[in-house]
């Protein structure tokens, strides 16, 4: 609630500046493909924040928080799948909704494989999730034509594996490191958000005017 409240902070200032320098920075910040990256963007940080919260958590043996903070991530999921329900239908909500899912599973795999200092496990974990990325590729090509799913695979894979920095520090105790890795993972969503956003505002341009 208390992140989430900030996009209204960055909406009033954005307008402003908007406003008062409509060369630099033209368009309505206040529209419907300003506000759709804006959503995408901060329902994707945070995942990361969130995922990170439960994996540190877990290794850290903090089982109350641990459930605290899944559950949380699990009403971000929730949050996102209604997203994409809203903009491509209900069909669509529900394939994104288990596929979503199935990656945050794979990183509590890898996790957990982590904590048990058990390789086979970590290292199925992360075979698991580069080839989850290329799905995750397929689905949003799939869903979205001008994407290509290269694109969206590369990016997904990144995303994977800067979380994964995060959870491998937070194994080492390396609190300081975790939290600059985090940061980097989090920043990296925007660069997953942007060409999501792009493209649906080609595909639905009387959804998504700039």
């Amino acid at each position: 609630v208390a992140a989430g409240h900030m996009g209204l902070i960055a909406e009033g200032l954005s307008t402003a500046i908007s406003d008062r320098f409509p060369d630099k920075v033209p368009g309505d910040p206040k529209g419907a493909g300003a506000t759709l990256v804006t959503t995408l963007t901060m329902g994707l940080r945070e995942h990361v924040f969130l995922a990170s919260g439960s994996t540190g958590a877990a290794l850290g043996g903090r089982a109350e928080e641990f459930m605290a903070a899944a559950s949380a991530l699990k009403s971000n999921s929730k949050s996102l799948t209604e997203a994409i329900s809203n903009i491509y239908g209900p069909d669509a909500g529900k394939a994104f909704g288990p596929l979503w899912e199935r990656h945050i599973g794979m990183v509590v795999e890898y996790t957990t494989g982590l904590a048990a200092k058990e390789k086979a496990k970590q290292d199925k974990a992360v075979n698991d999730l580069v080839q989850y990325s290329a799905d995750f590729g397929a689905f949003l090509s799939t869903a979205s034509p001008a994407l290509a799913k290269e694109t969206v695979t590369e990016l997904v894979k990144t995303h994977i594996l800067t979380l994964k920095d995060v959870i491998d520090a937070q194994s080492k105790k390396d609190l300081a490191g975790a939290y600059t890795k985090l940061r980097t993972a989090a920043d990296h969503m925007k660069a997953l958000a942007n060409p999501l956003a792009d493209a649906l505002d080609q595909q639905f341009p009387d959804k998504f005017k700039a």
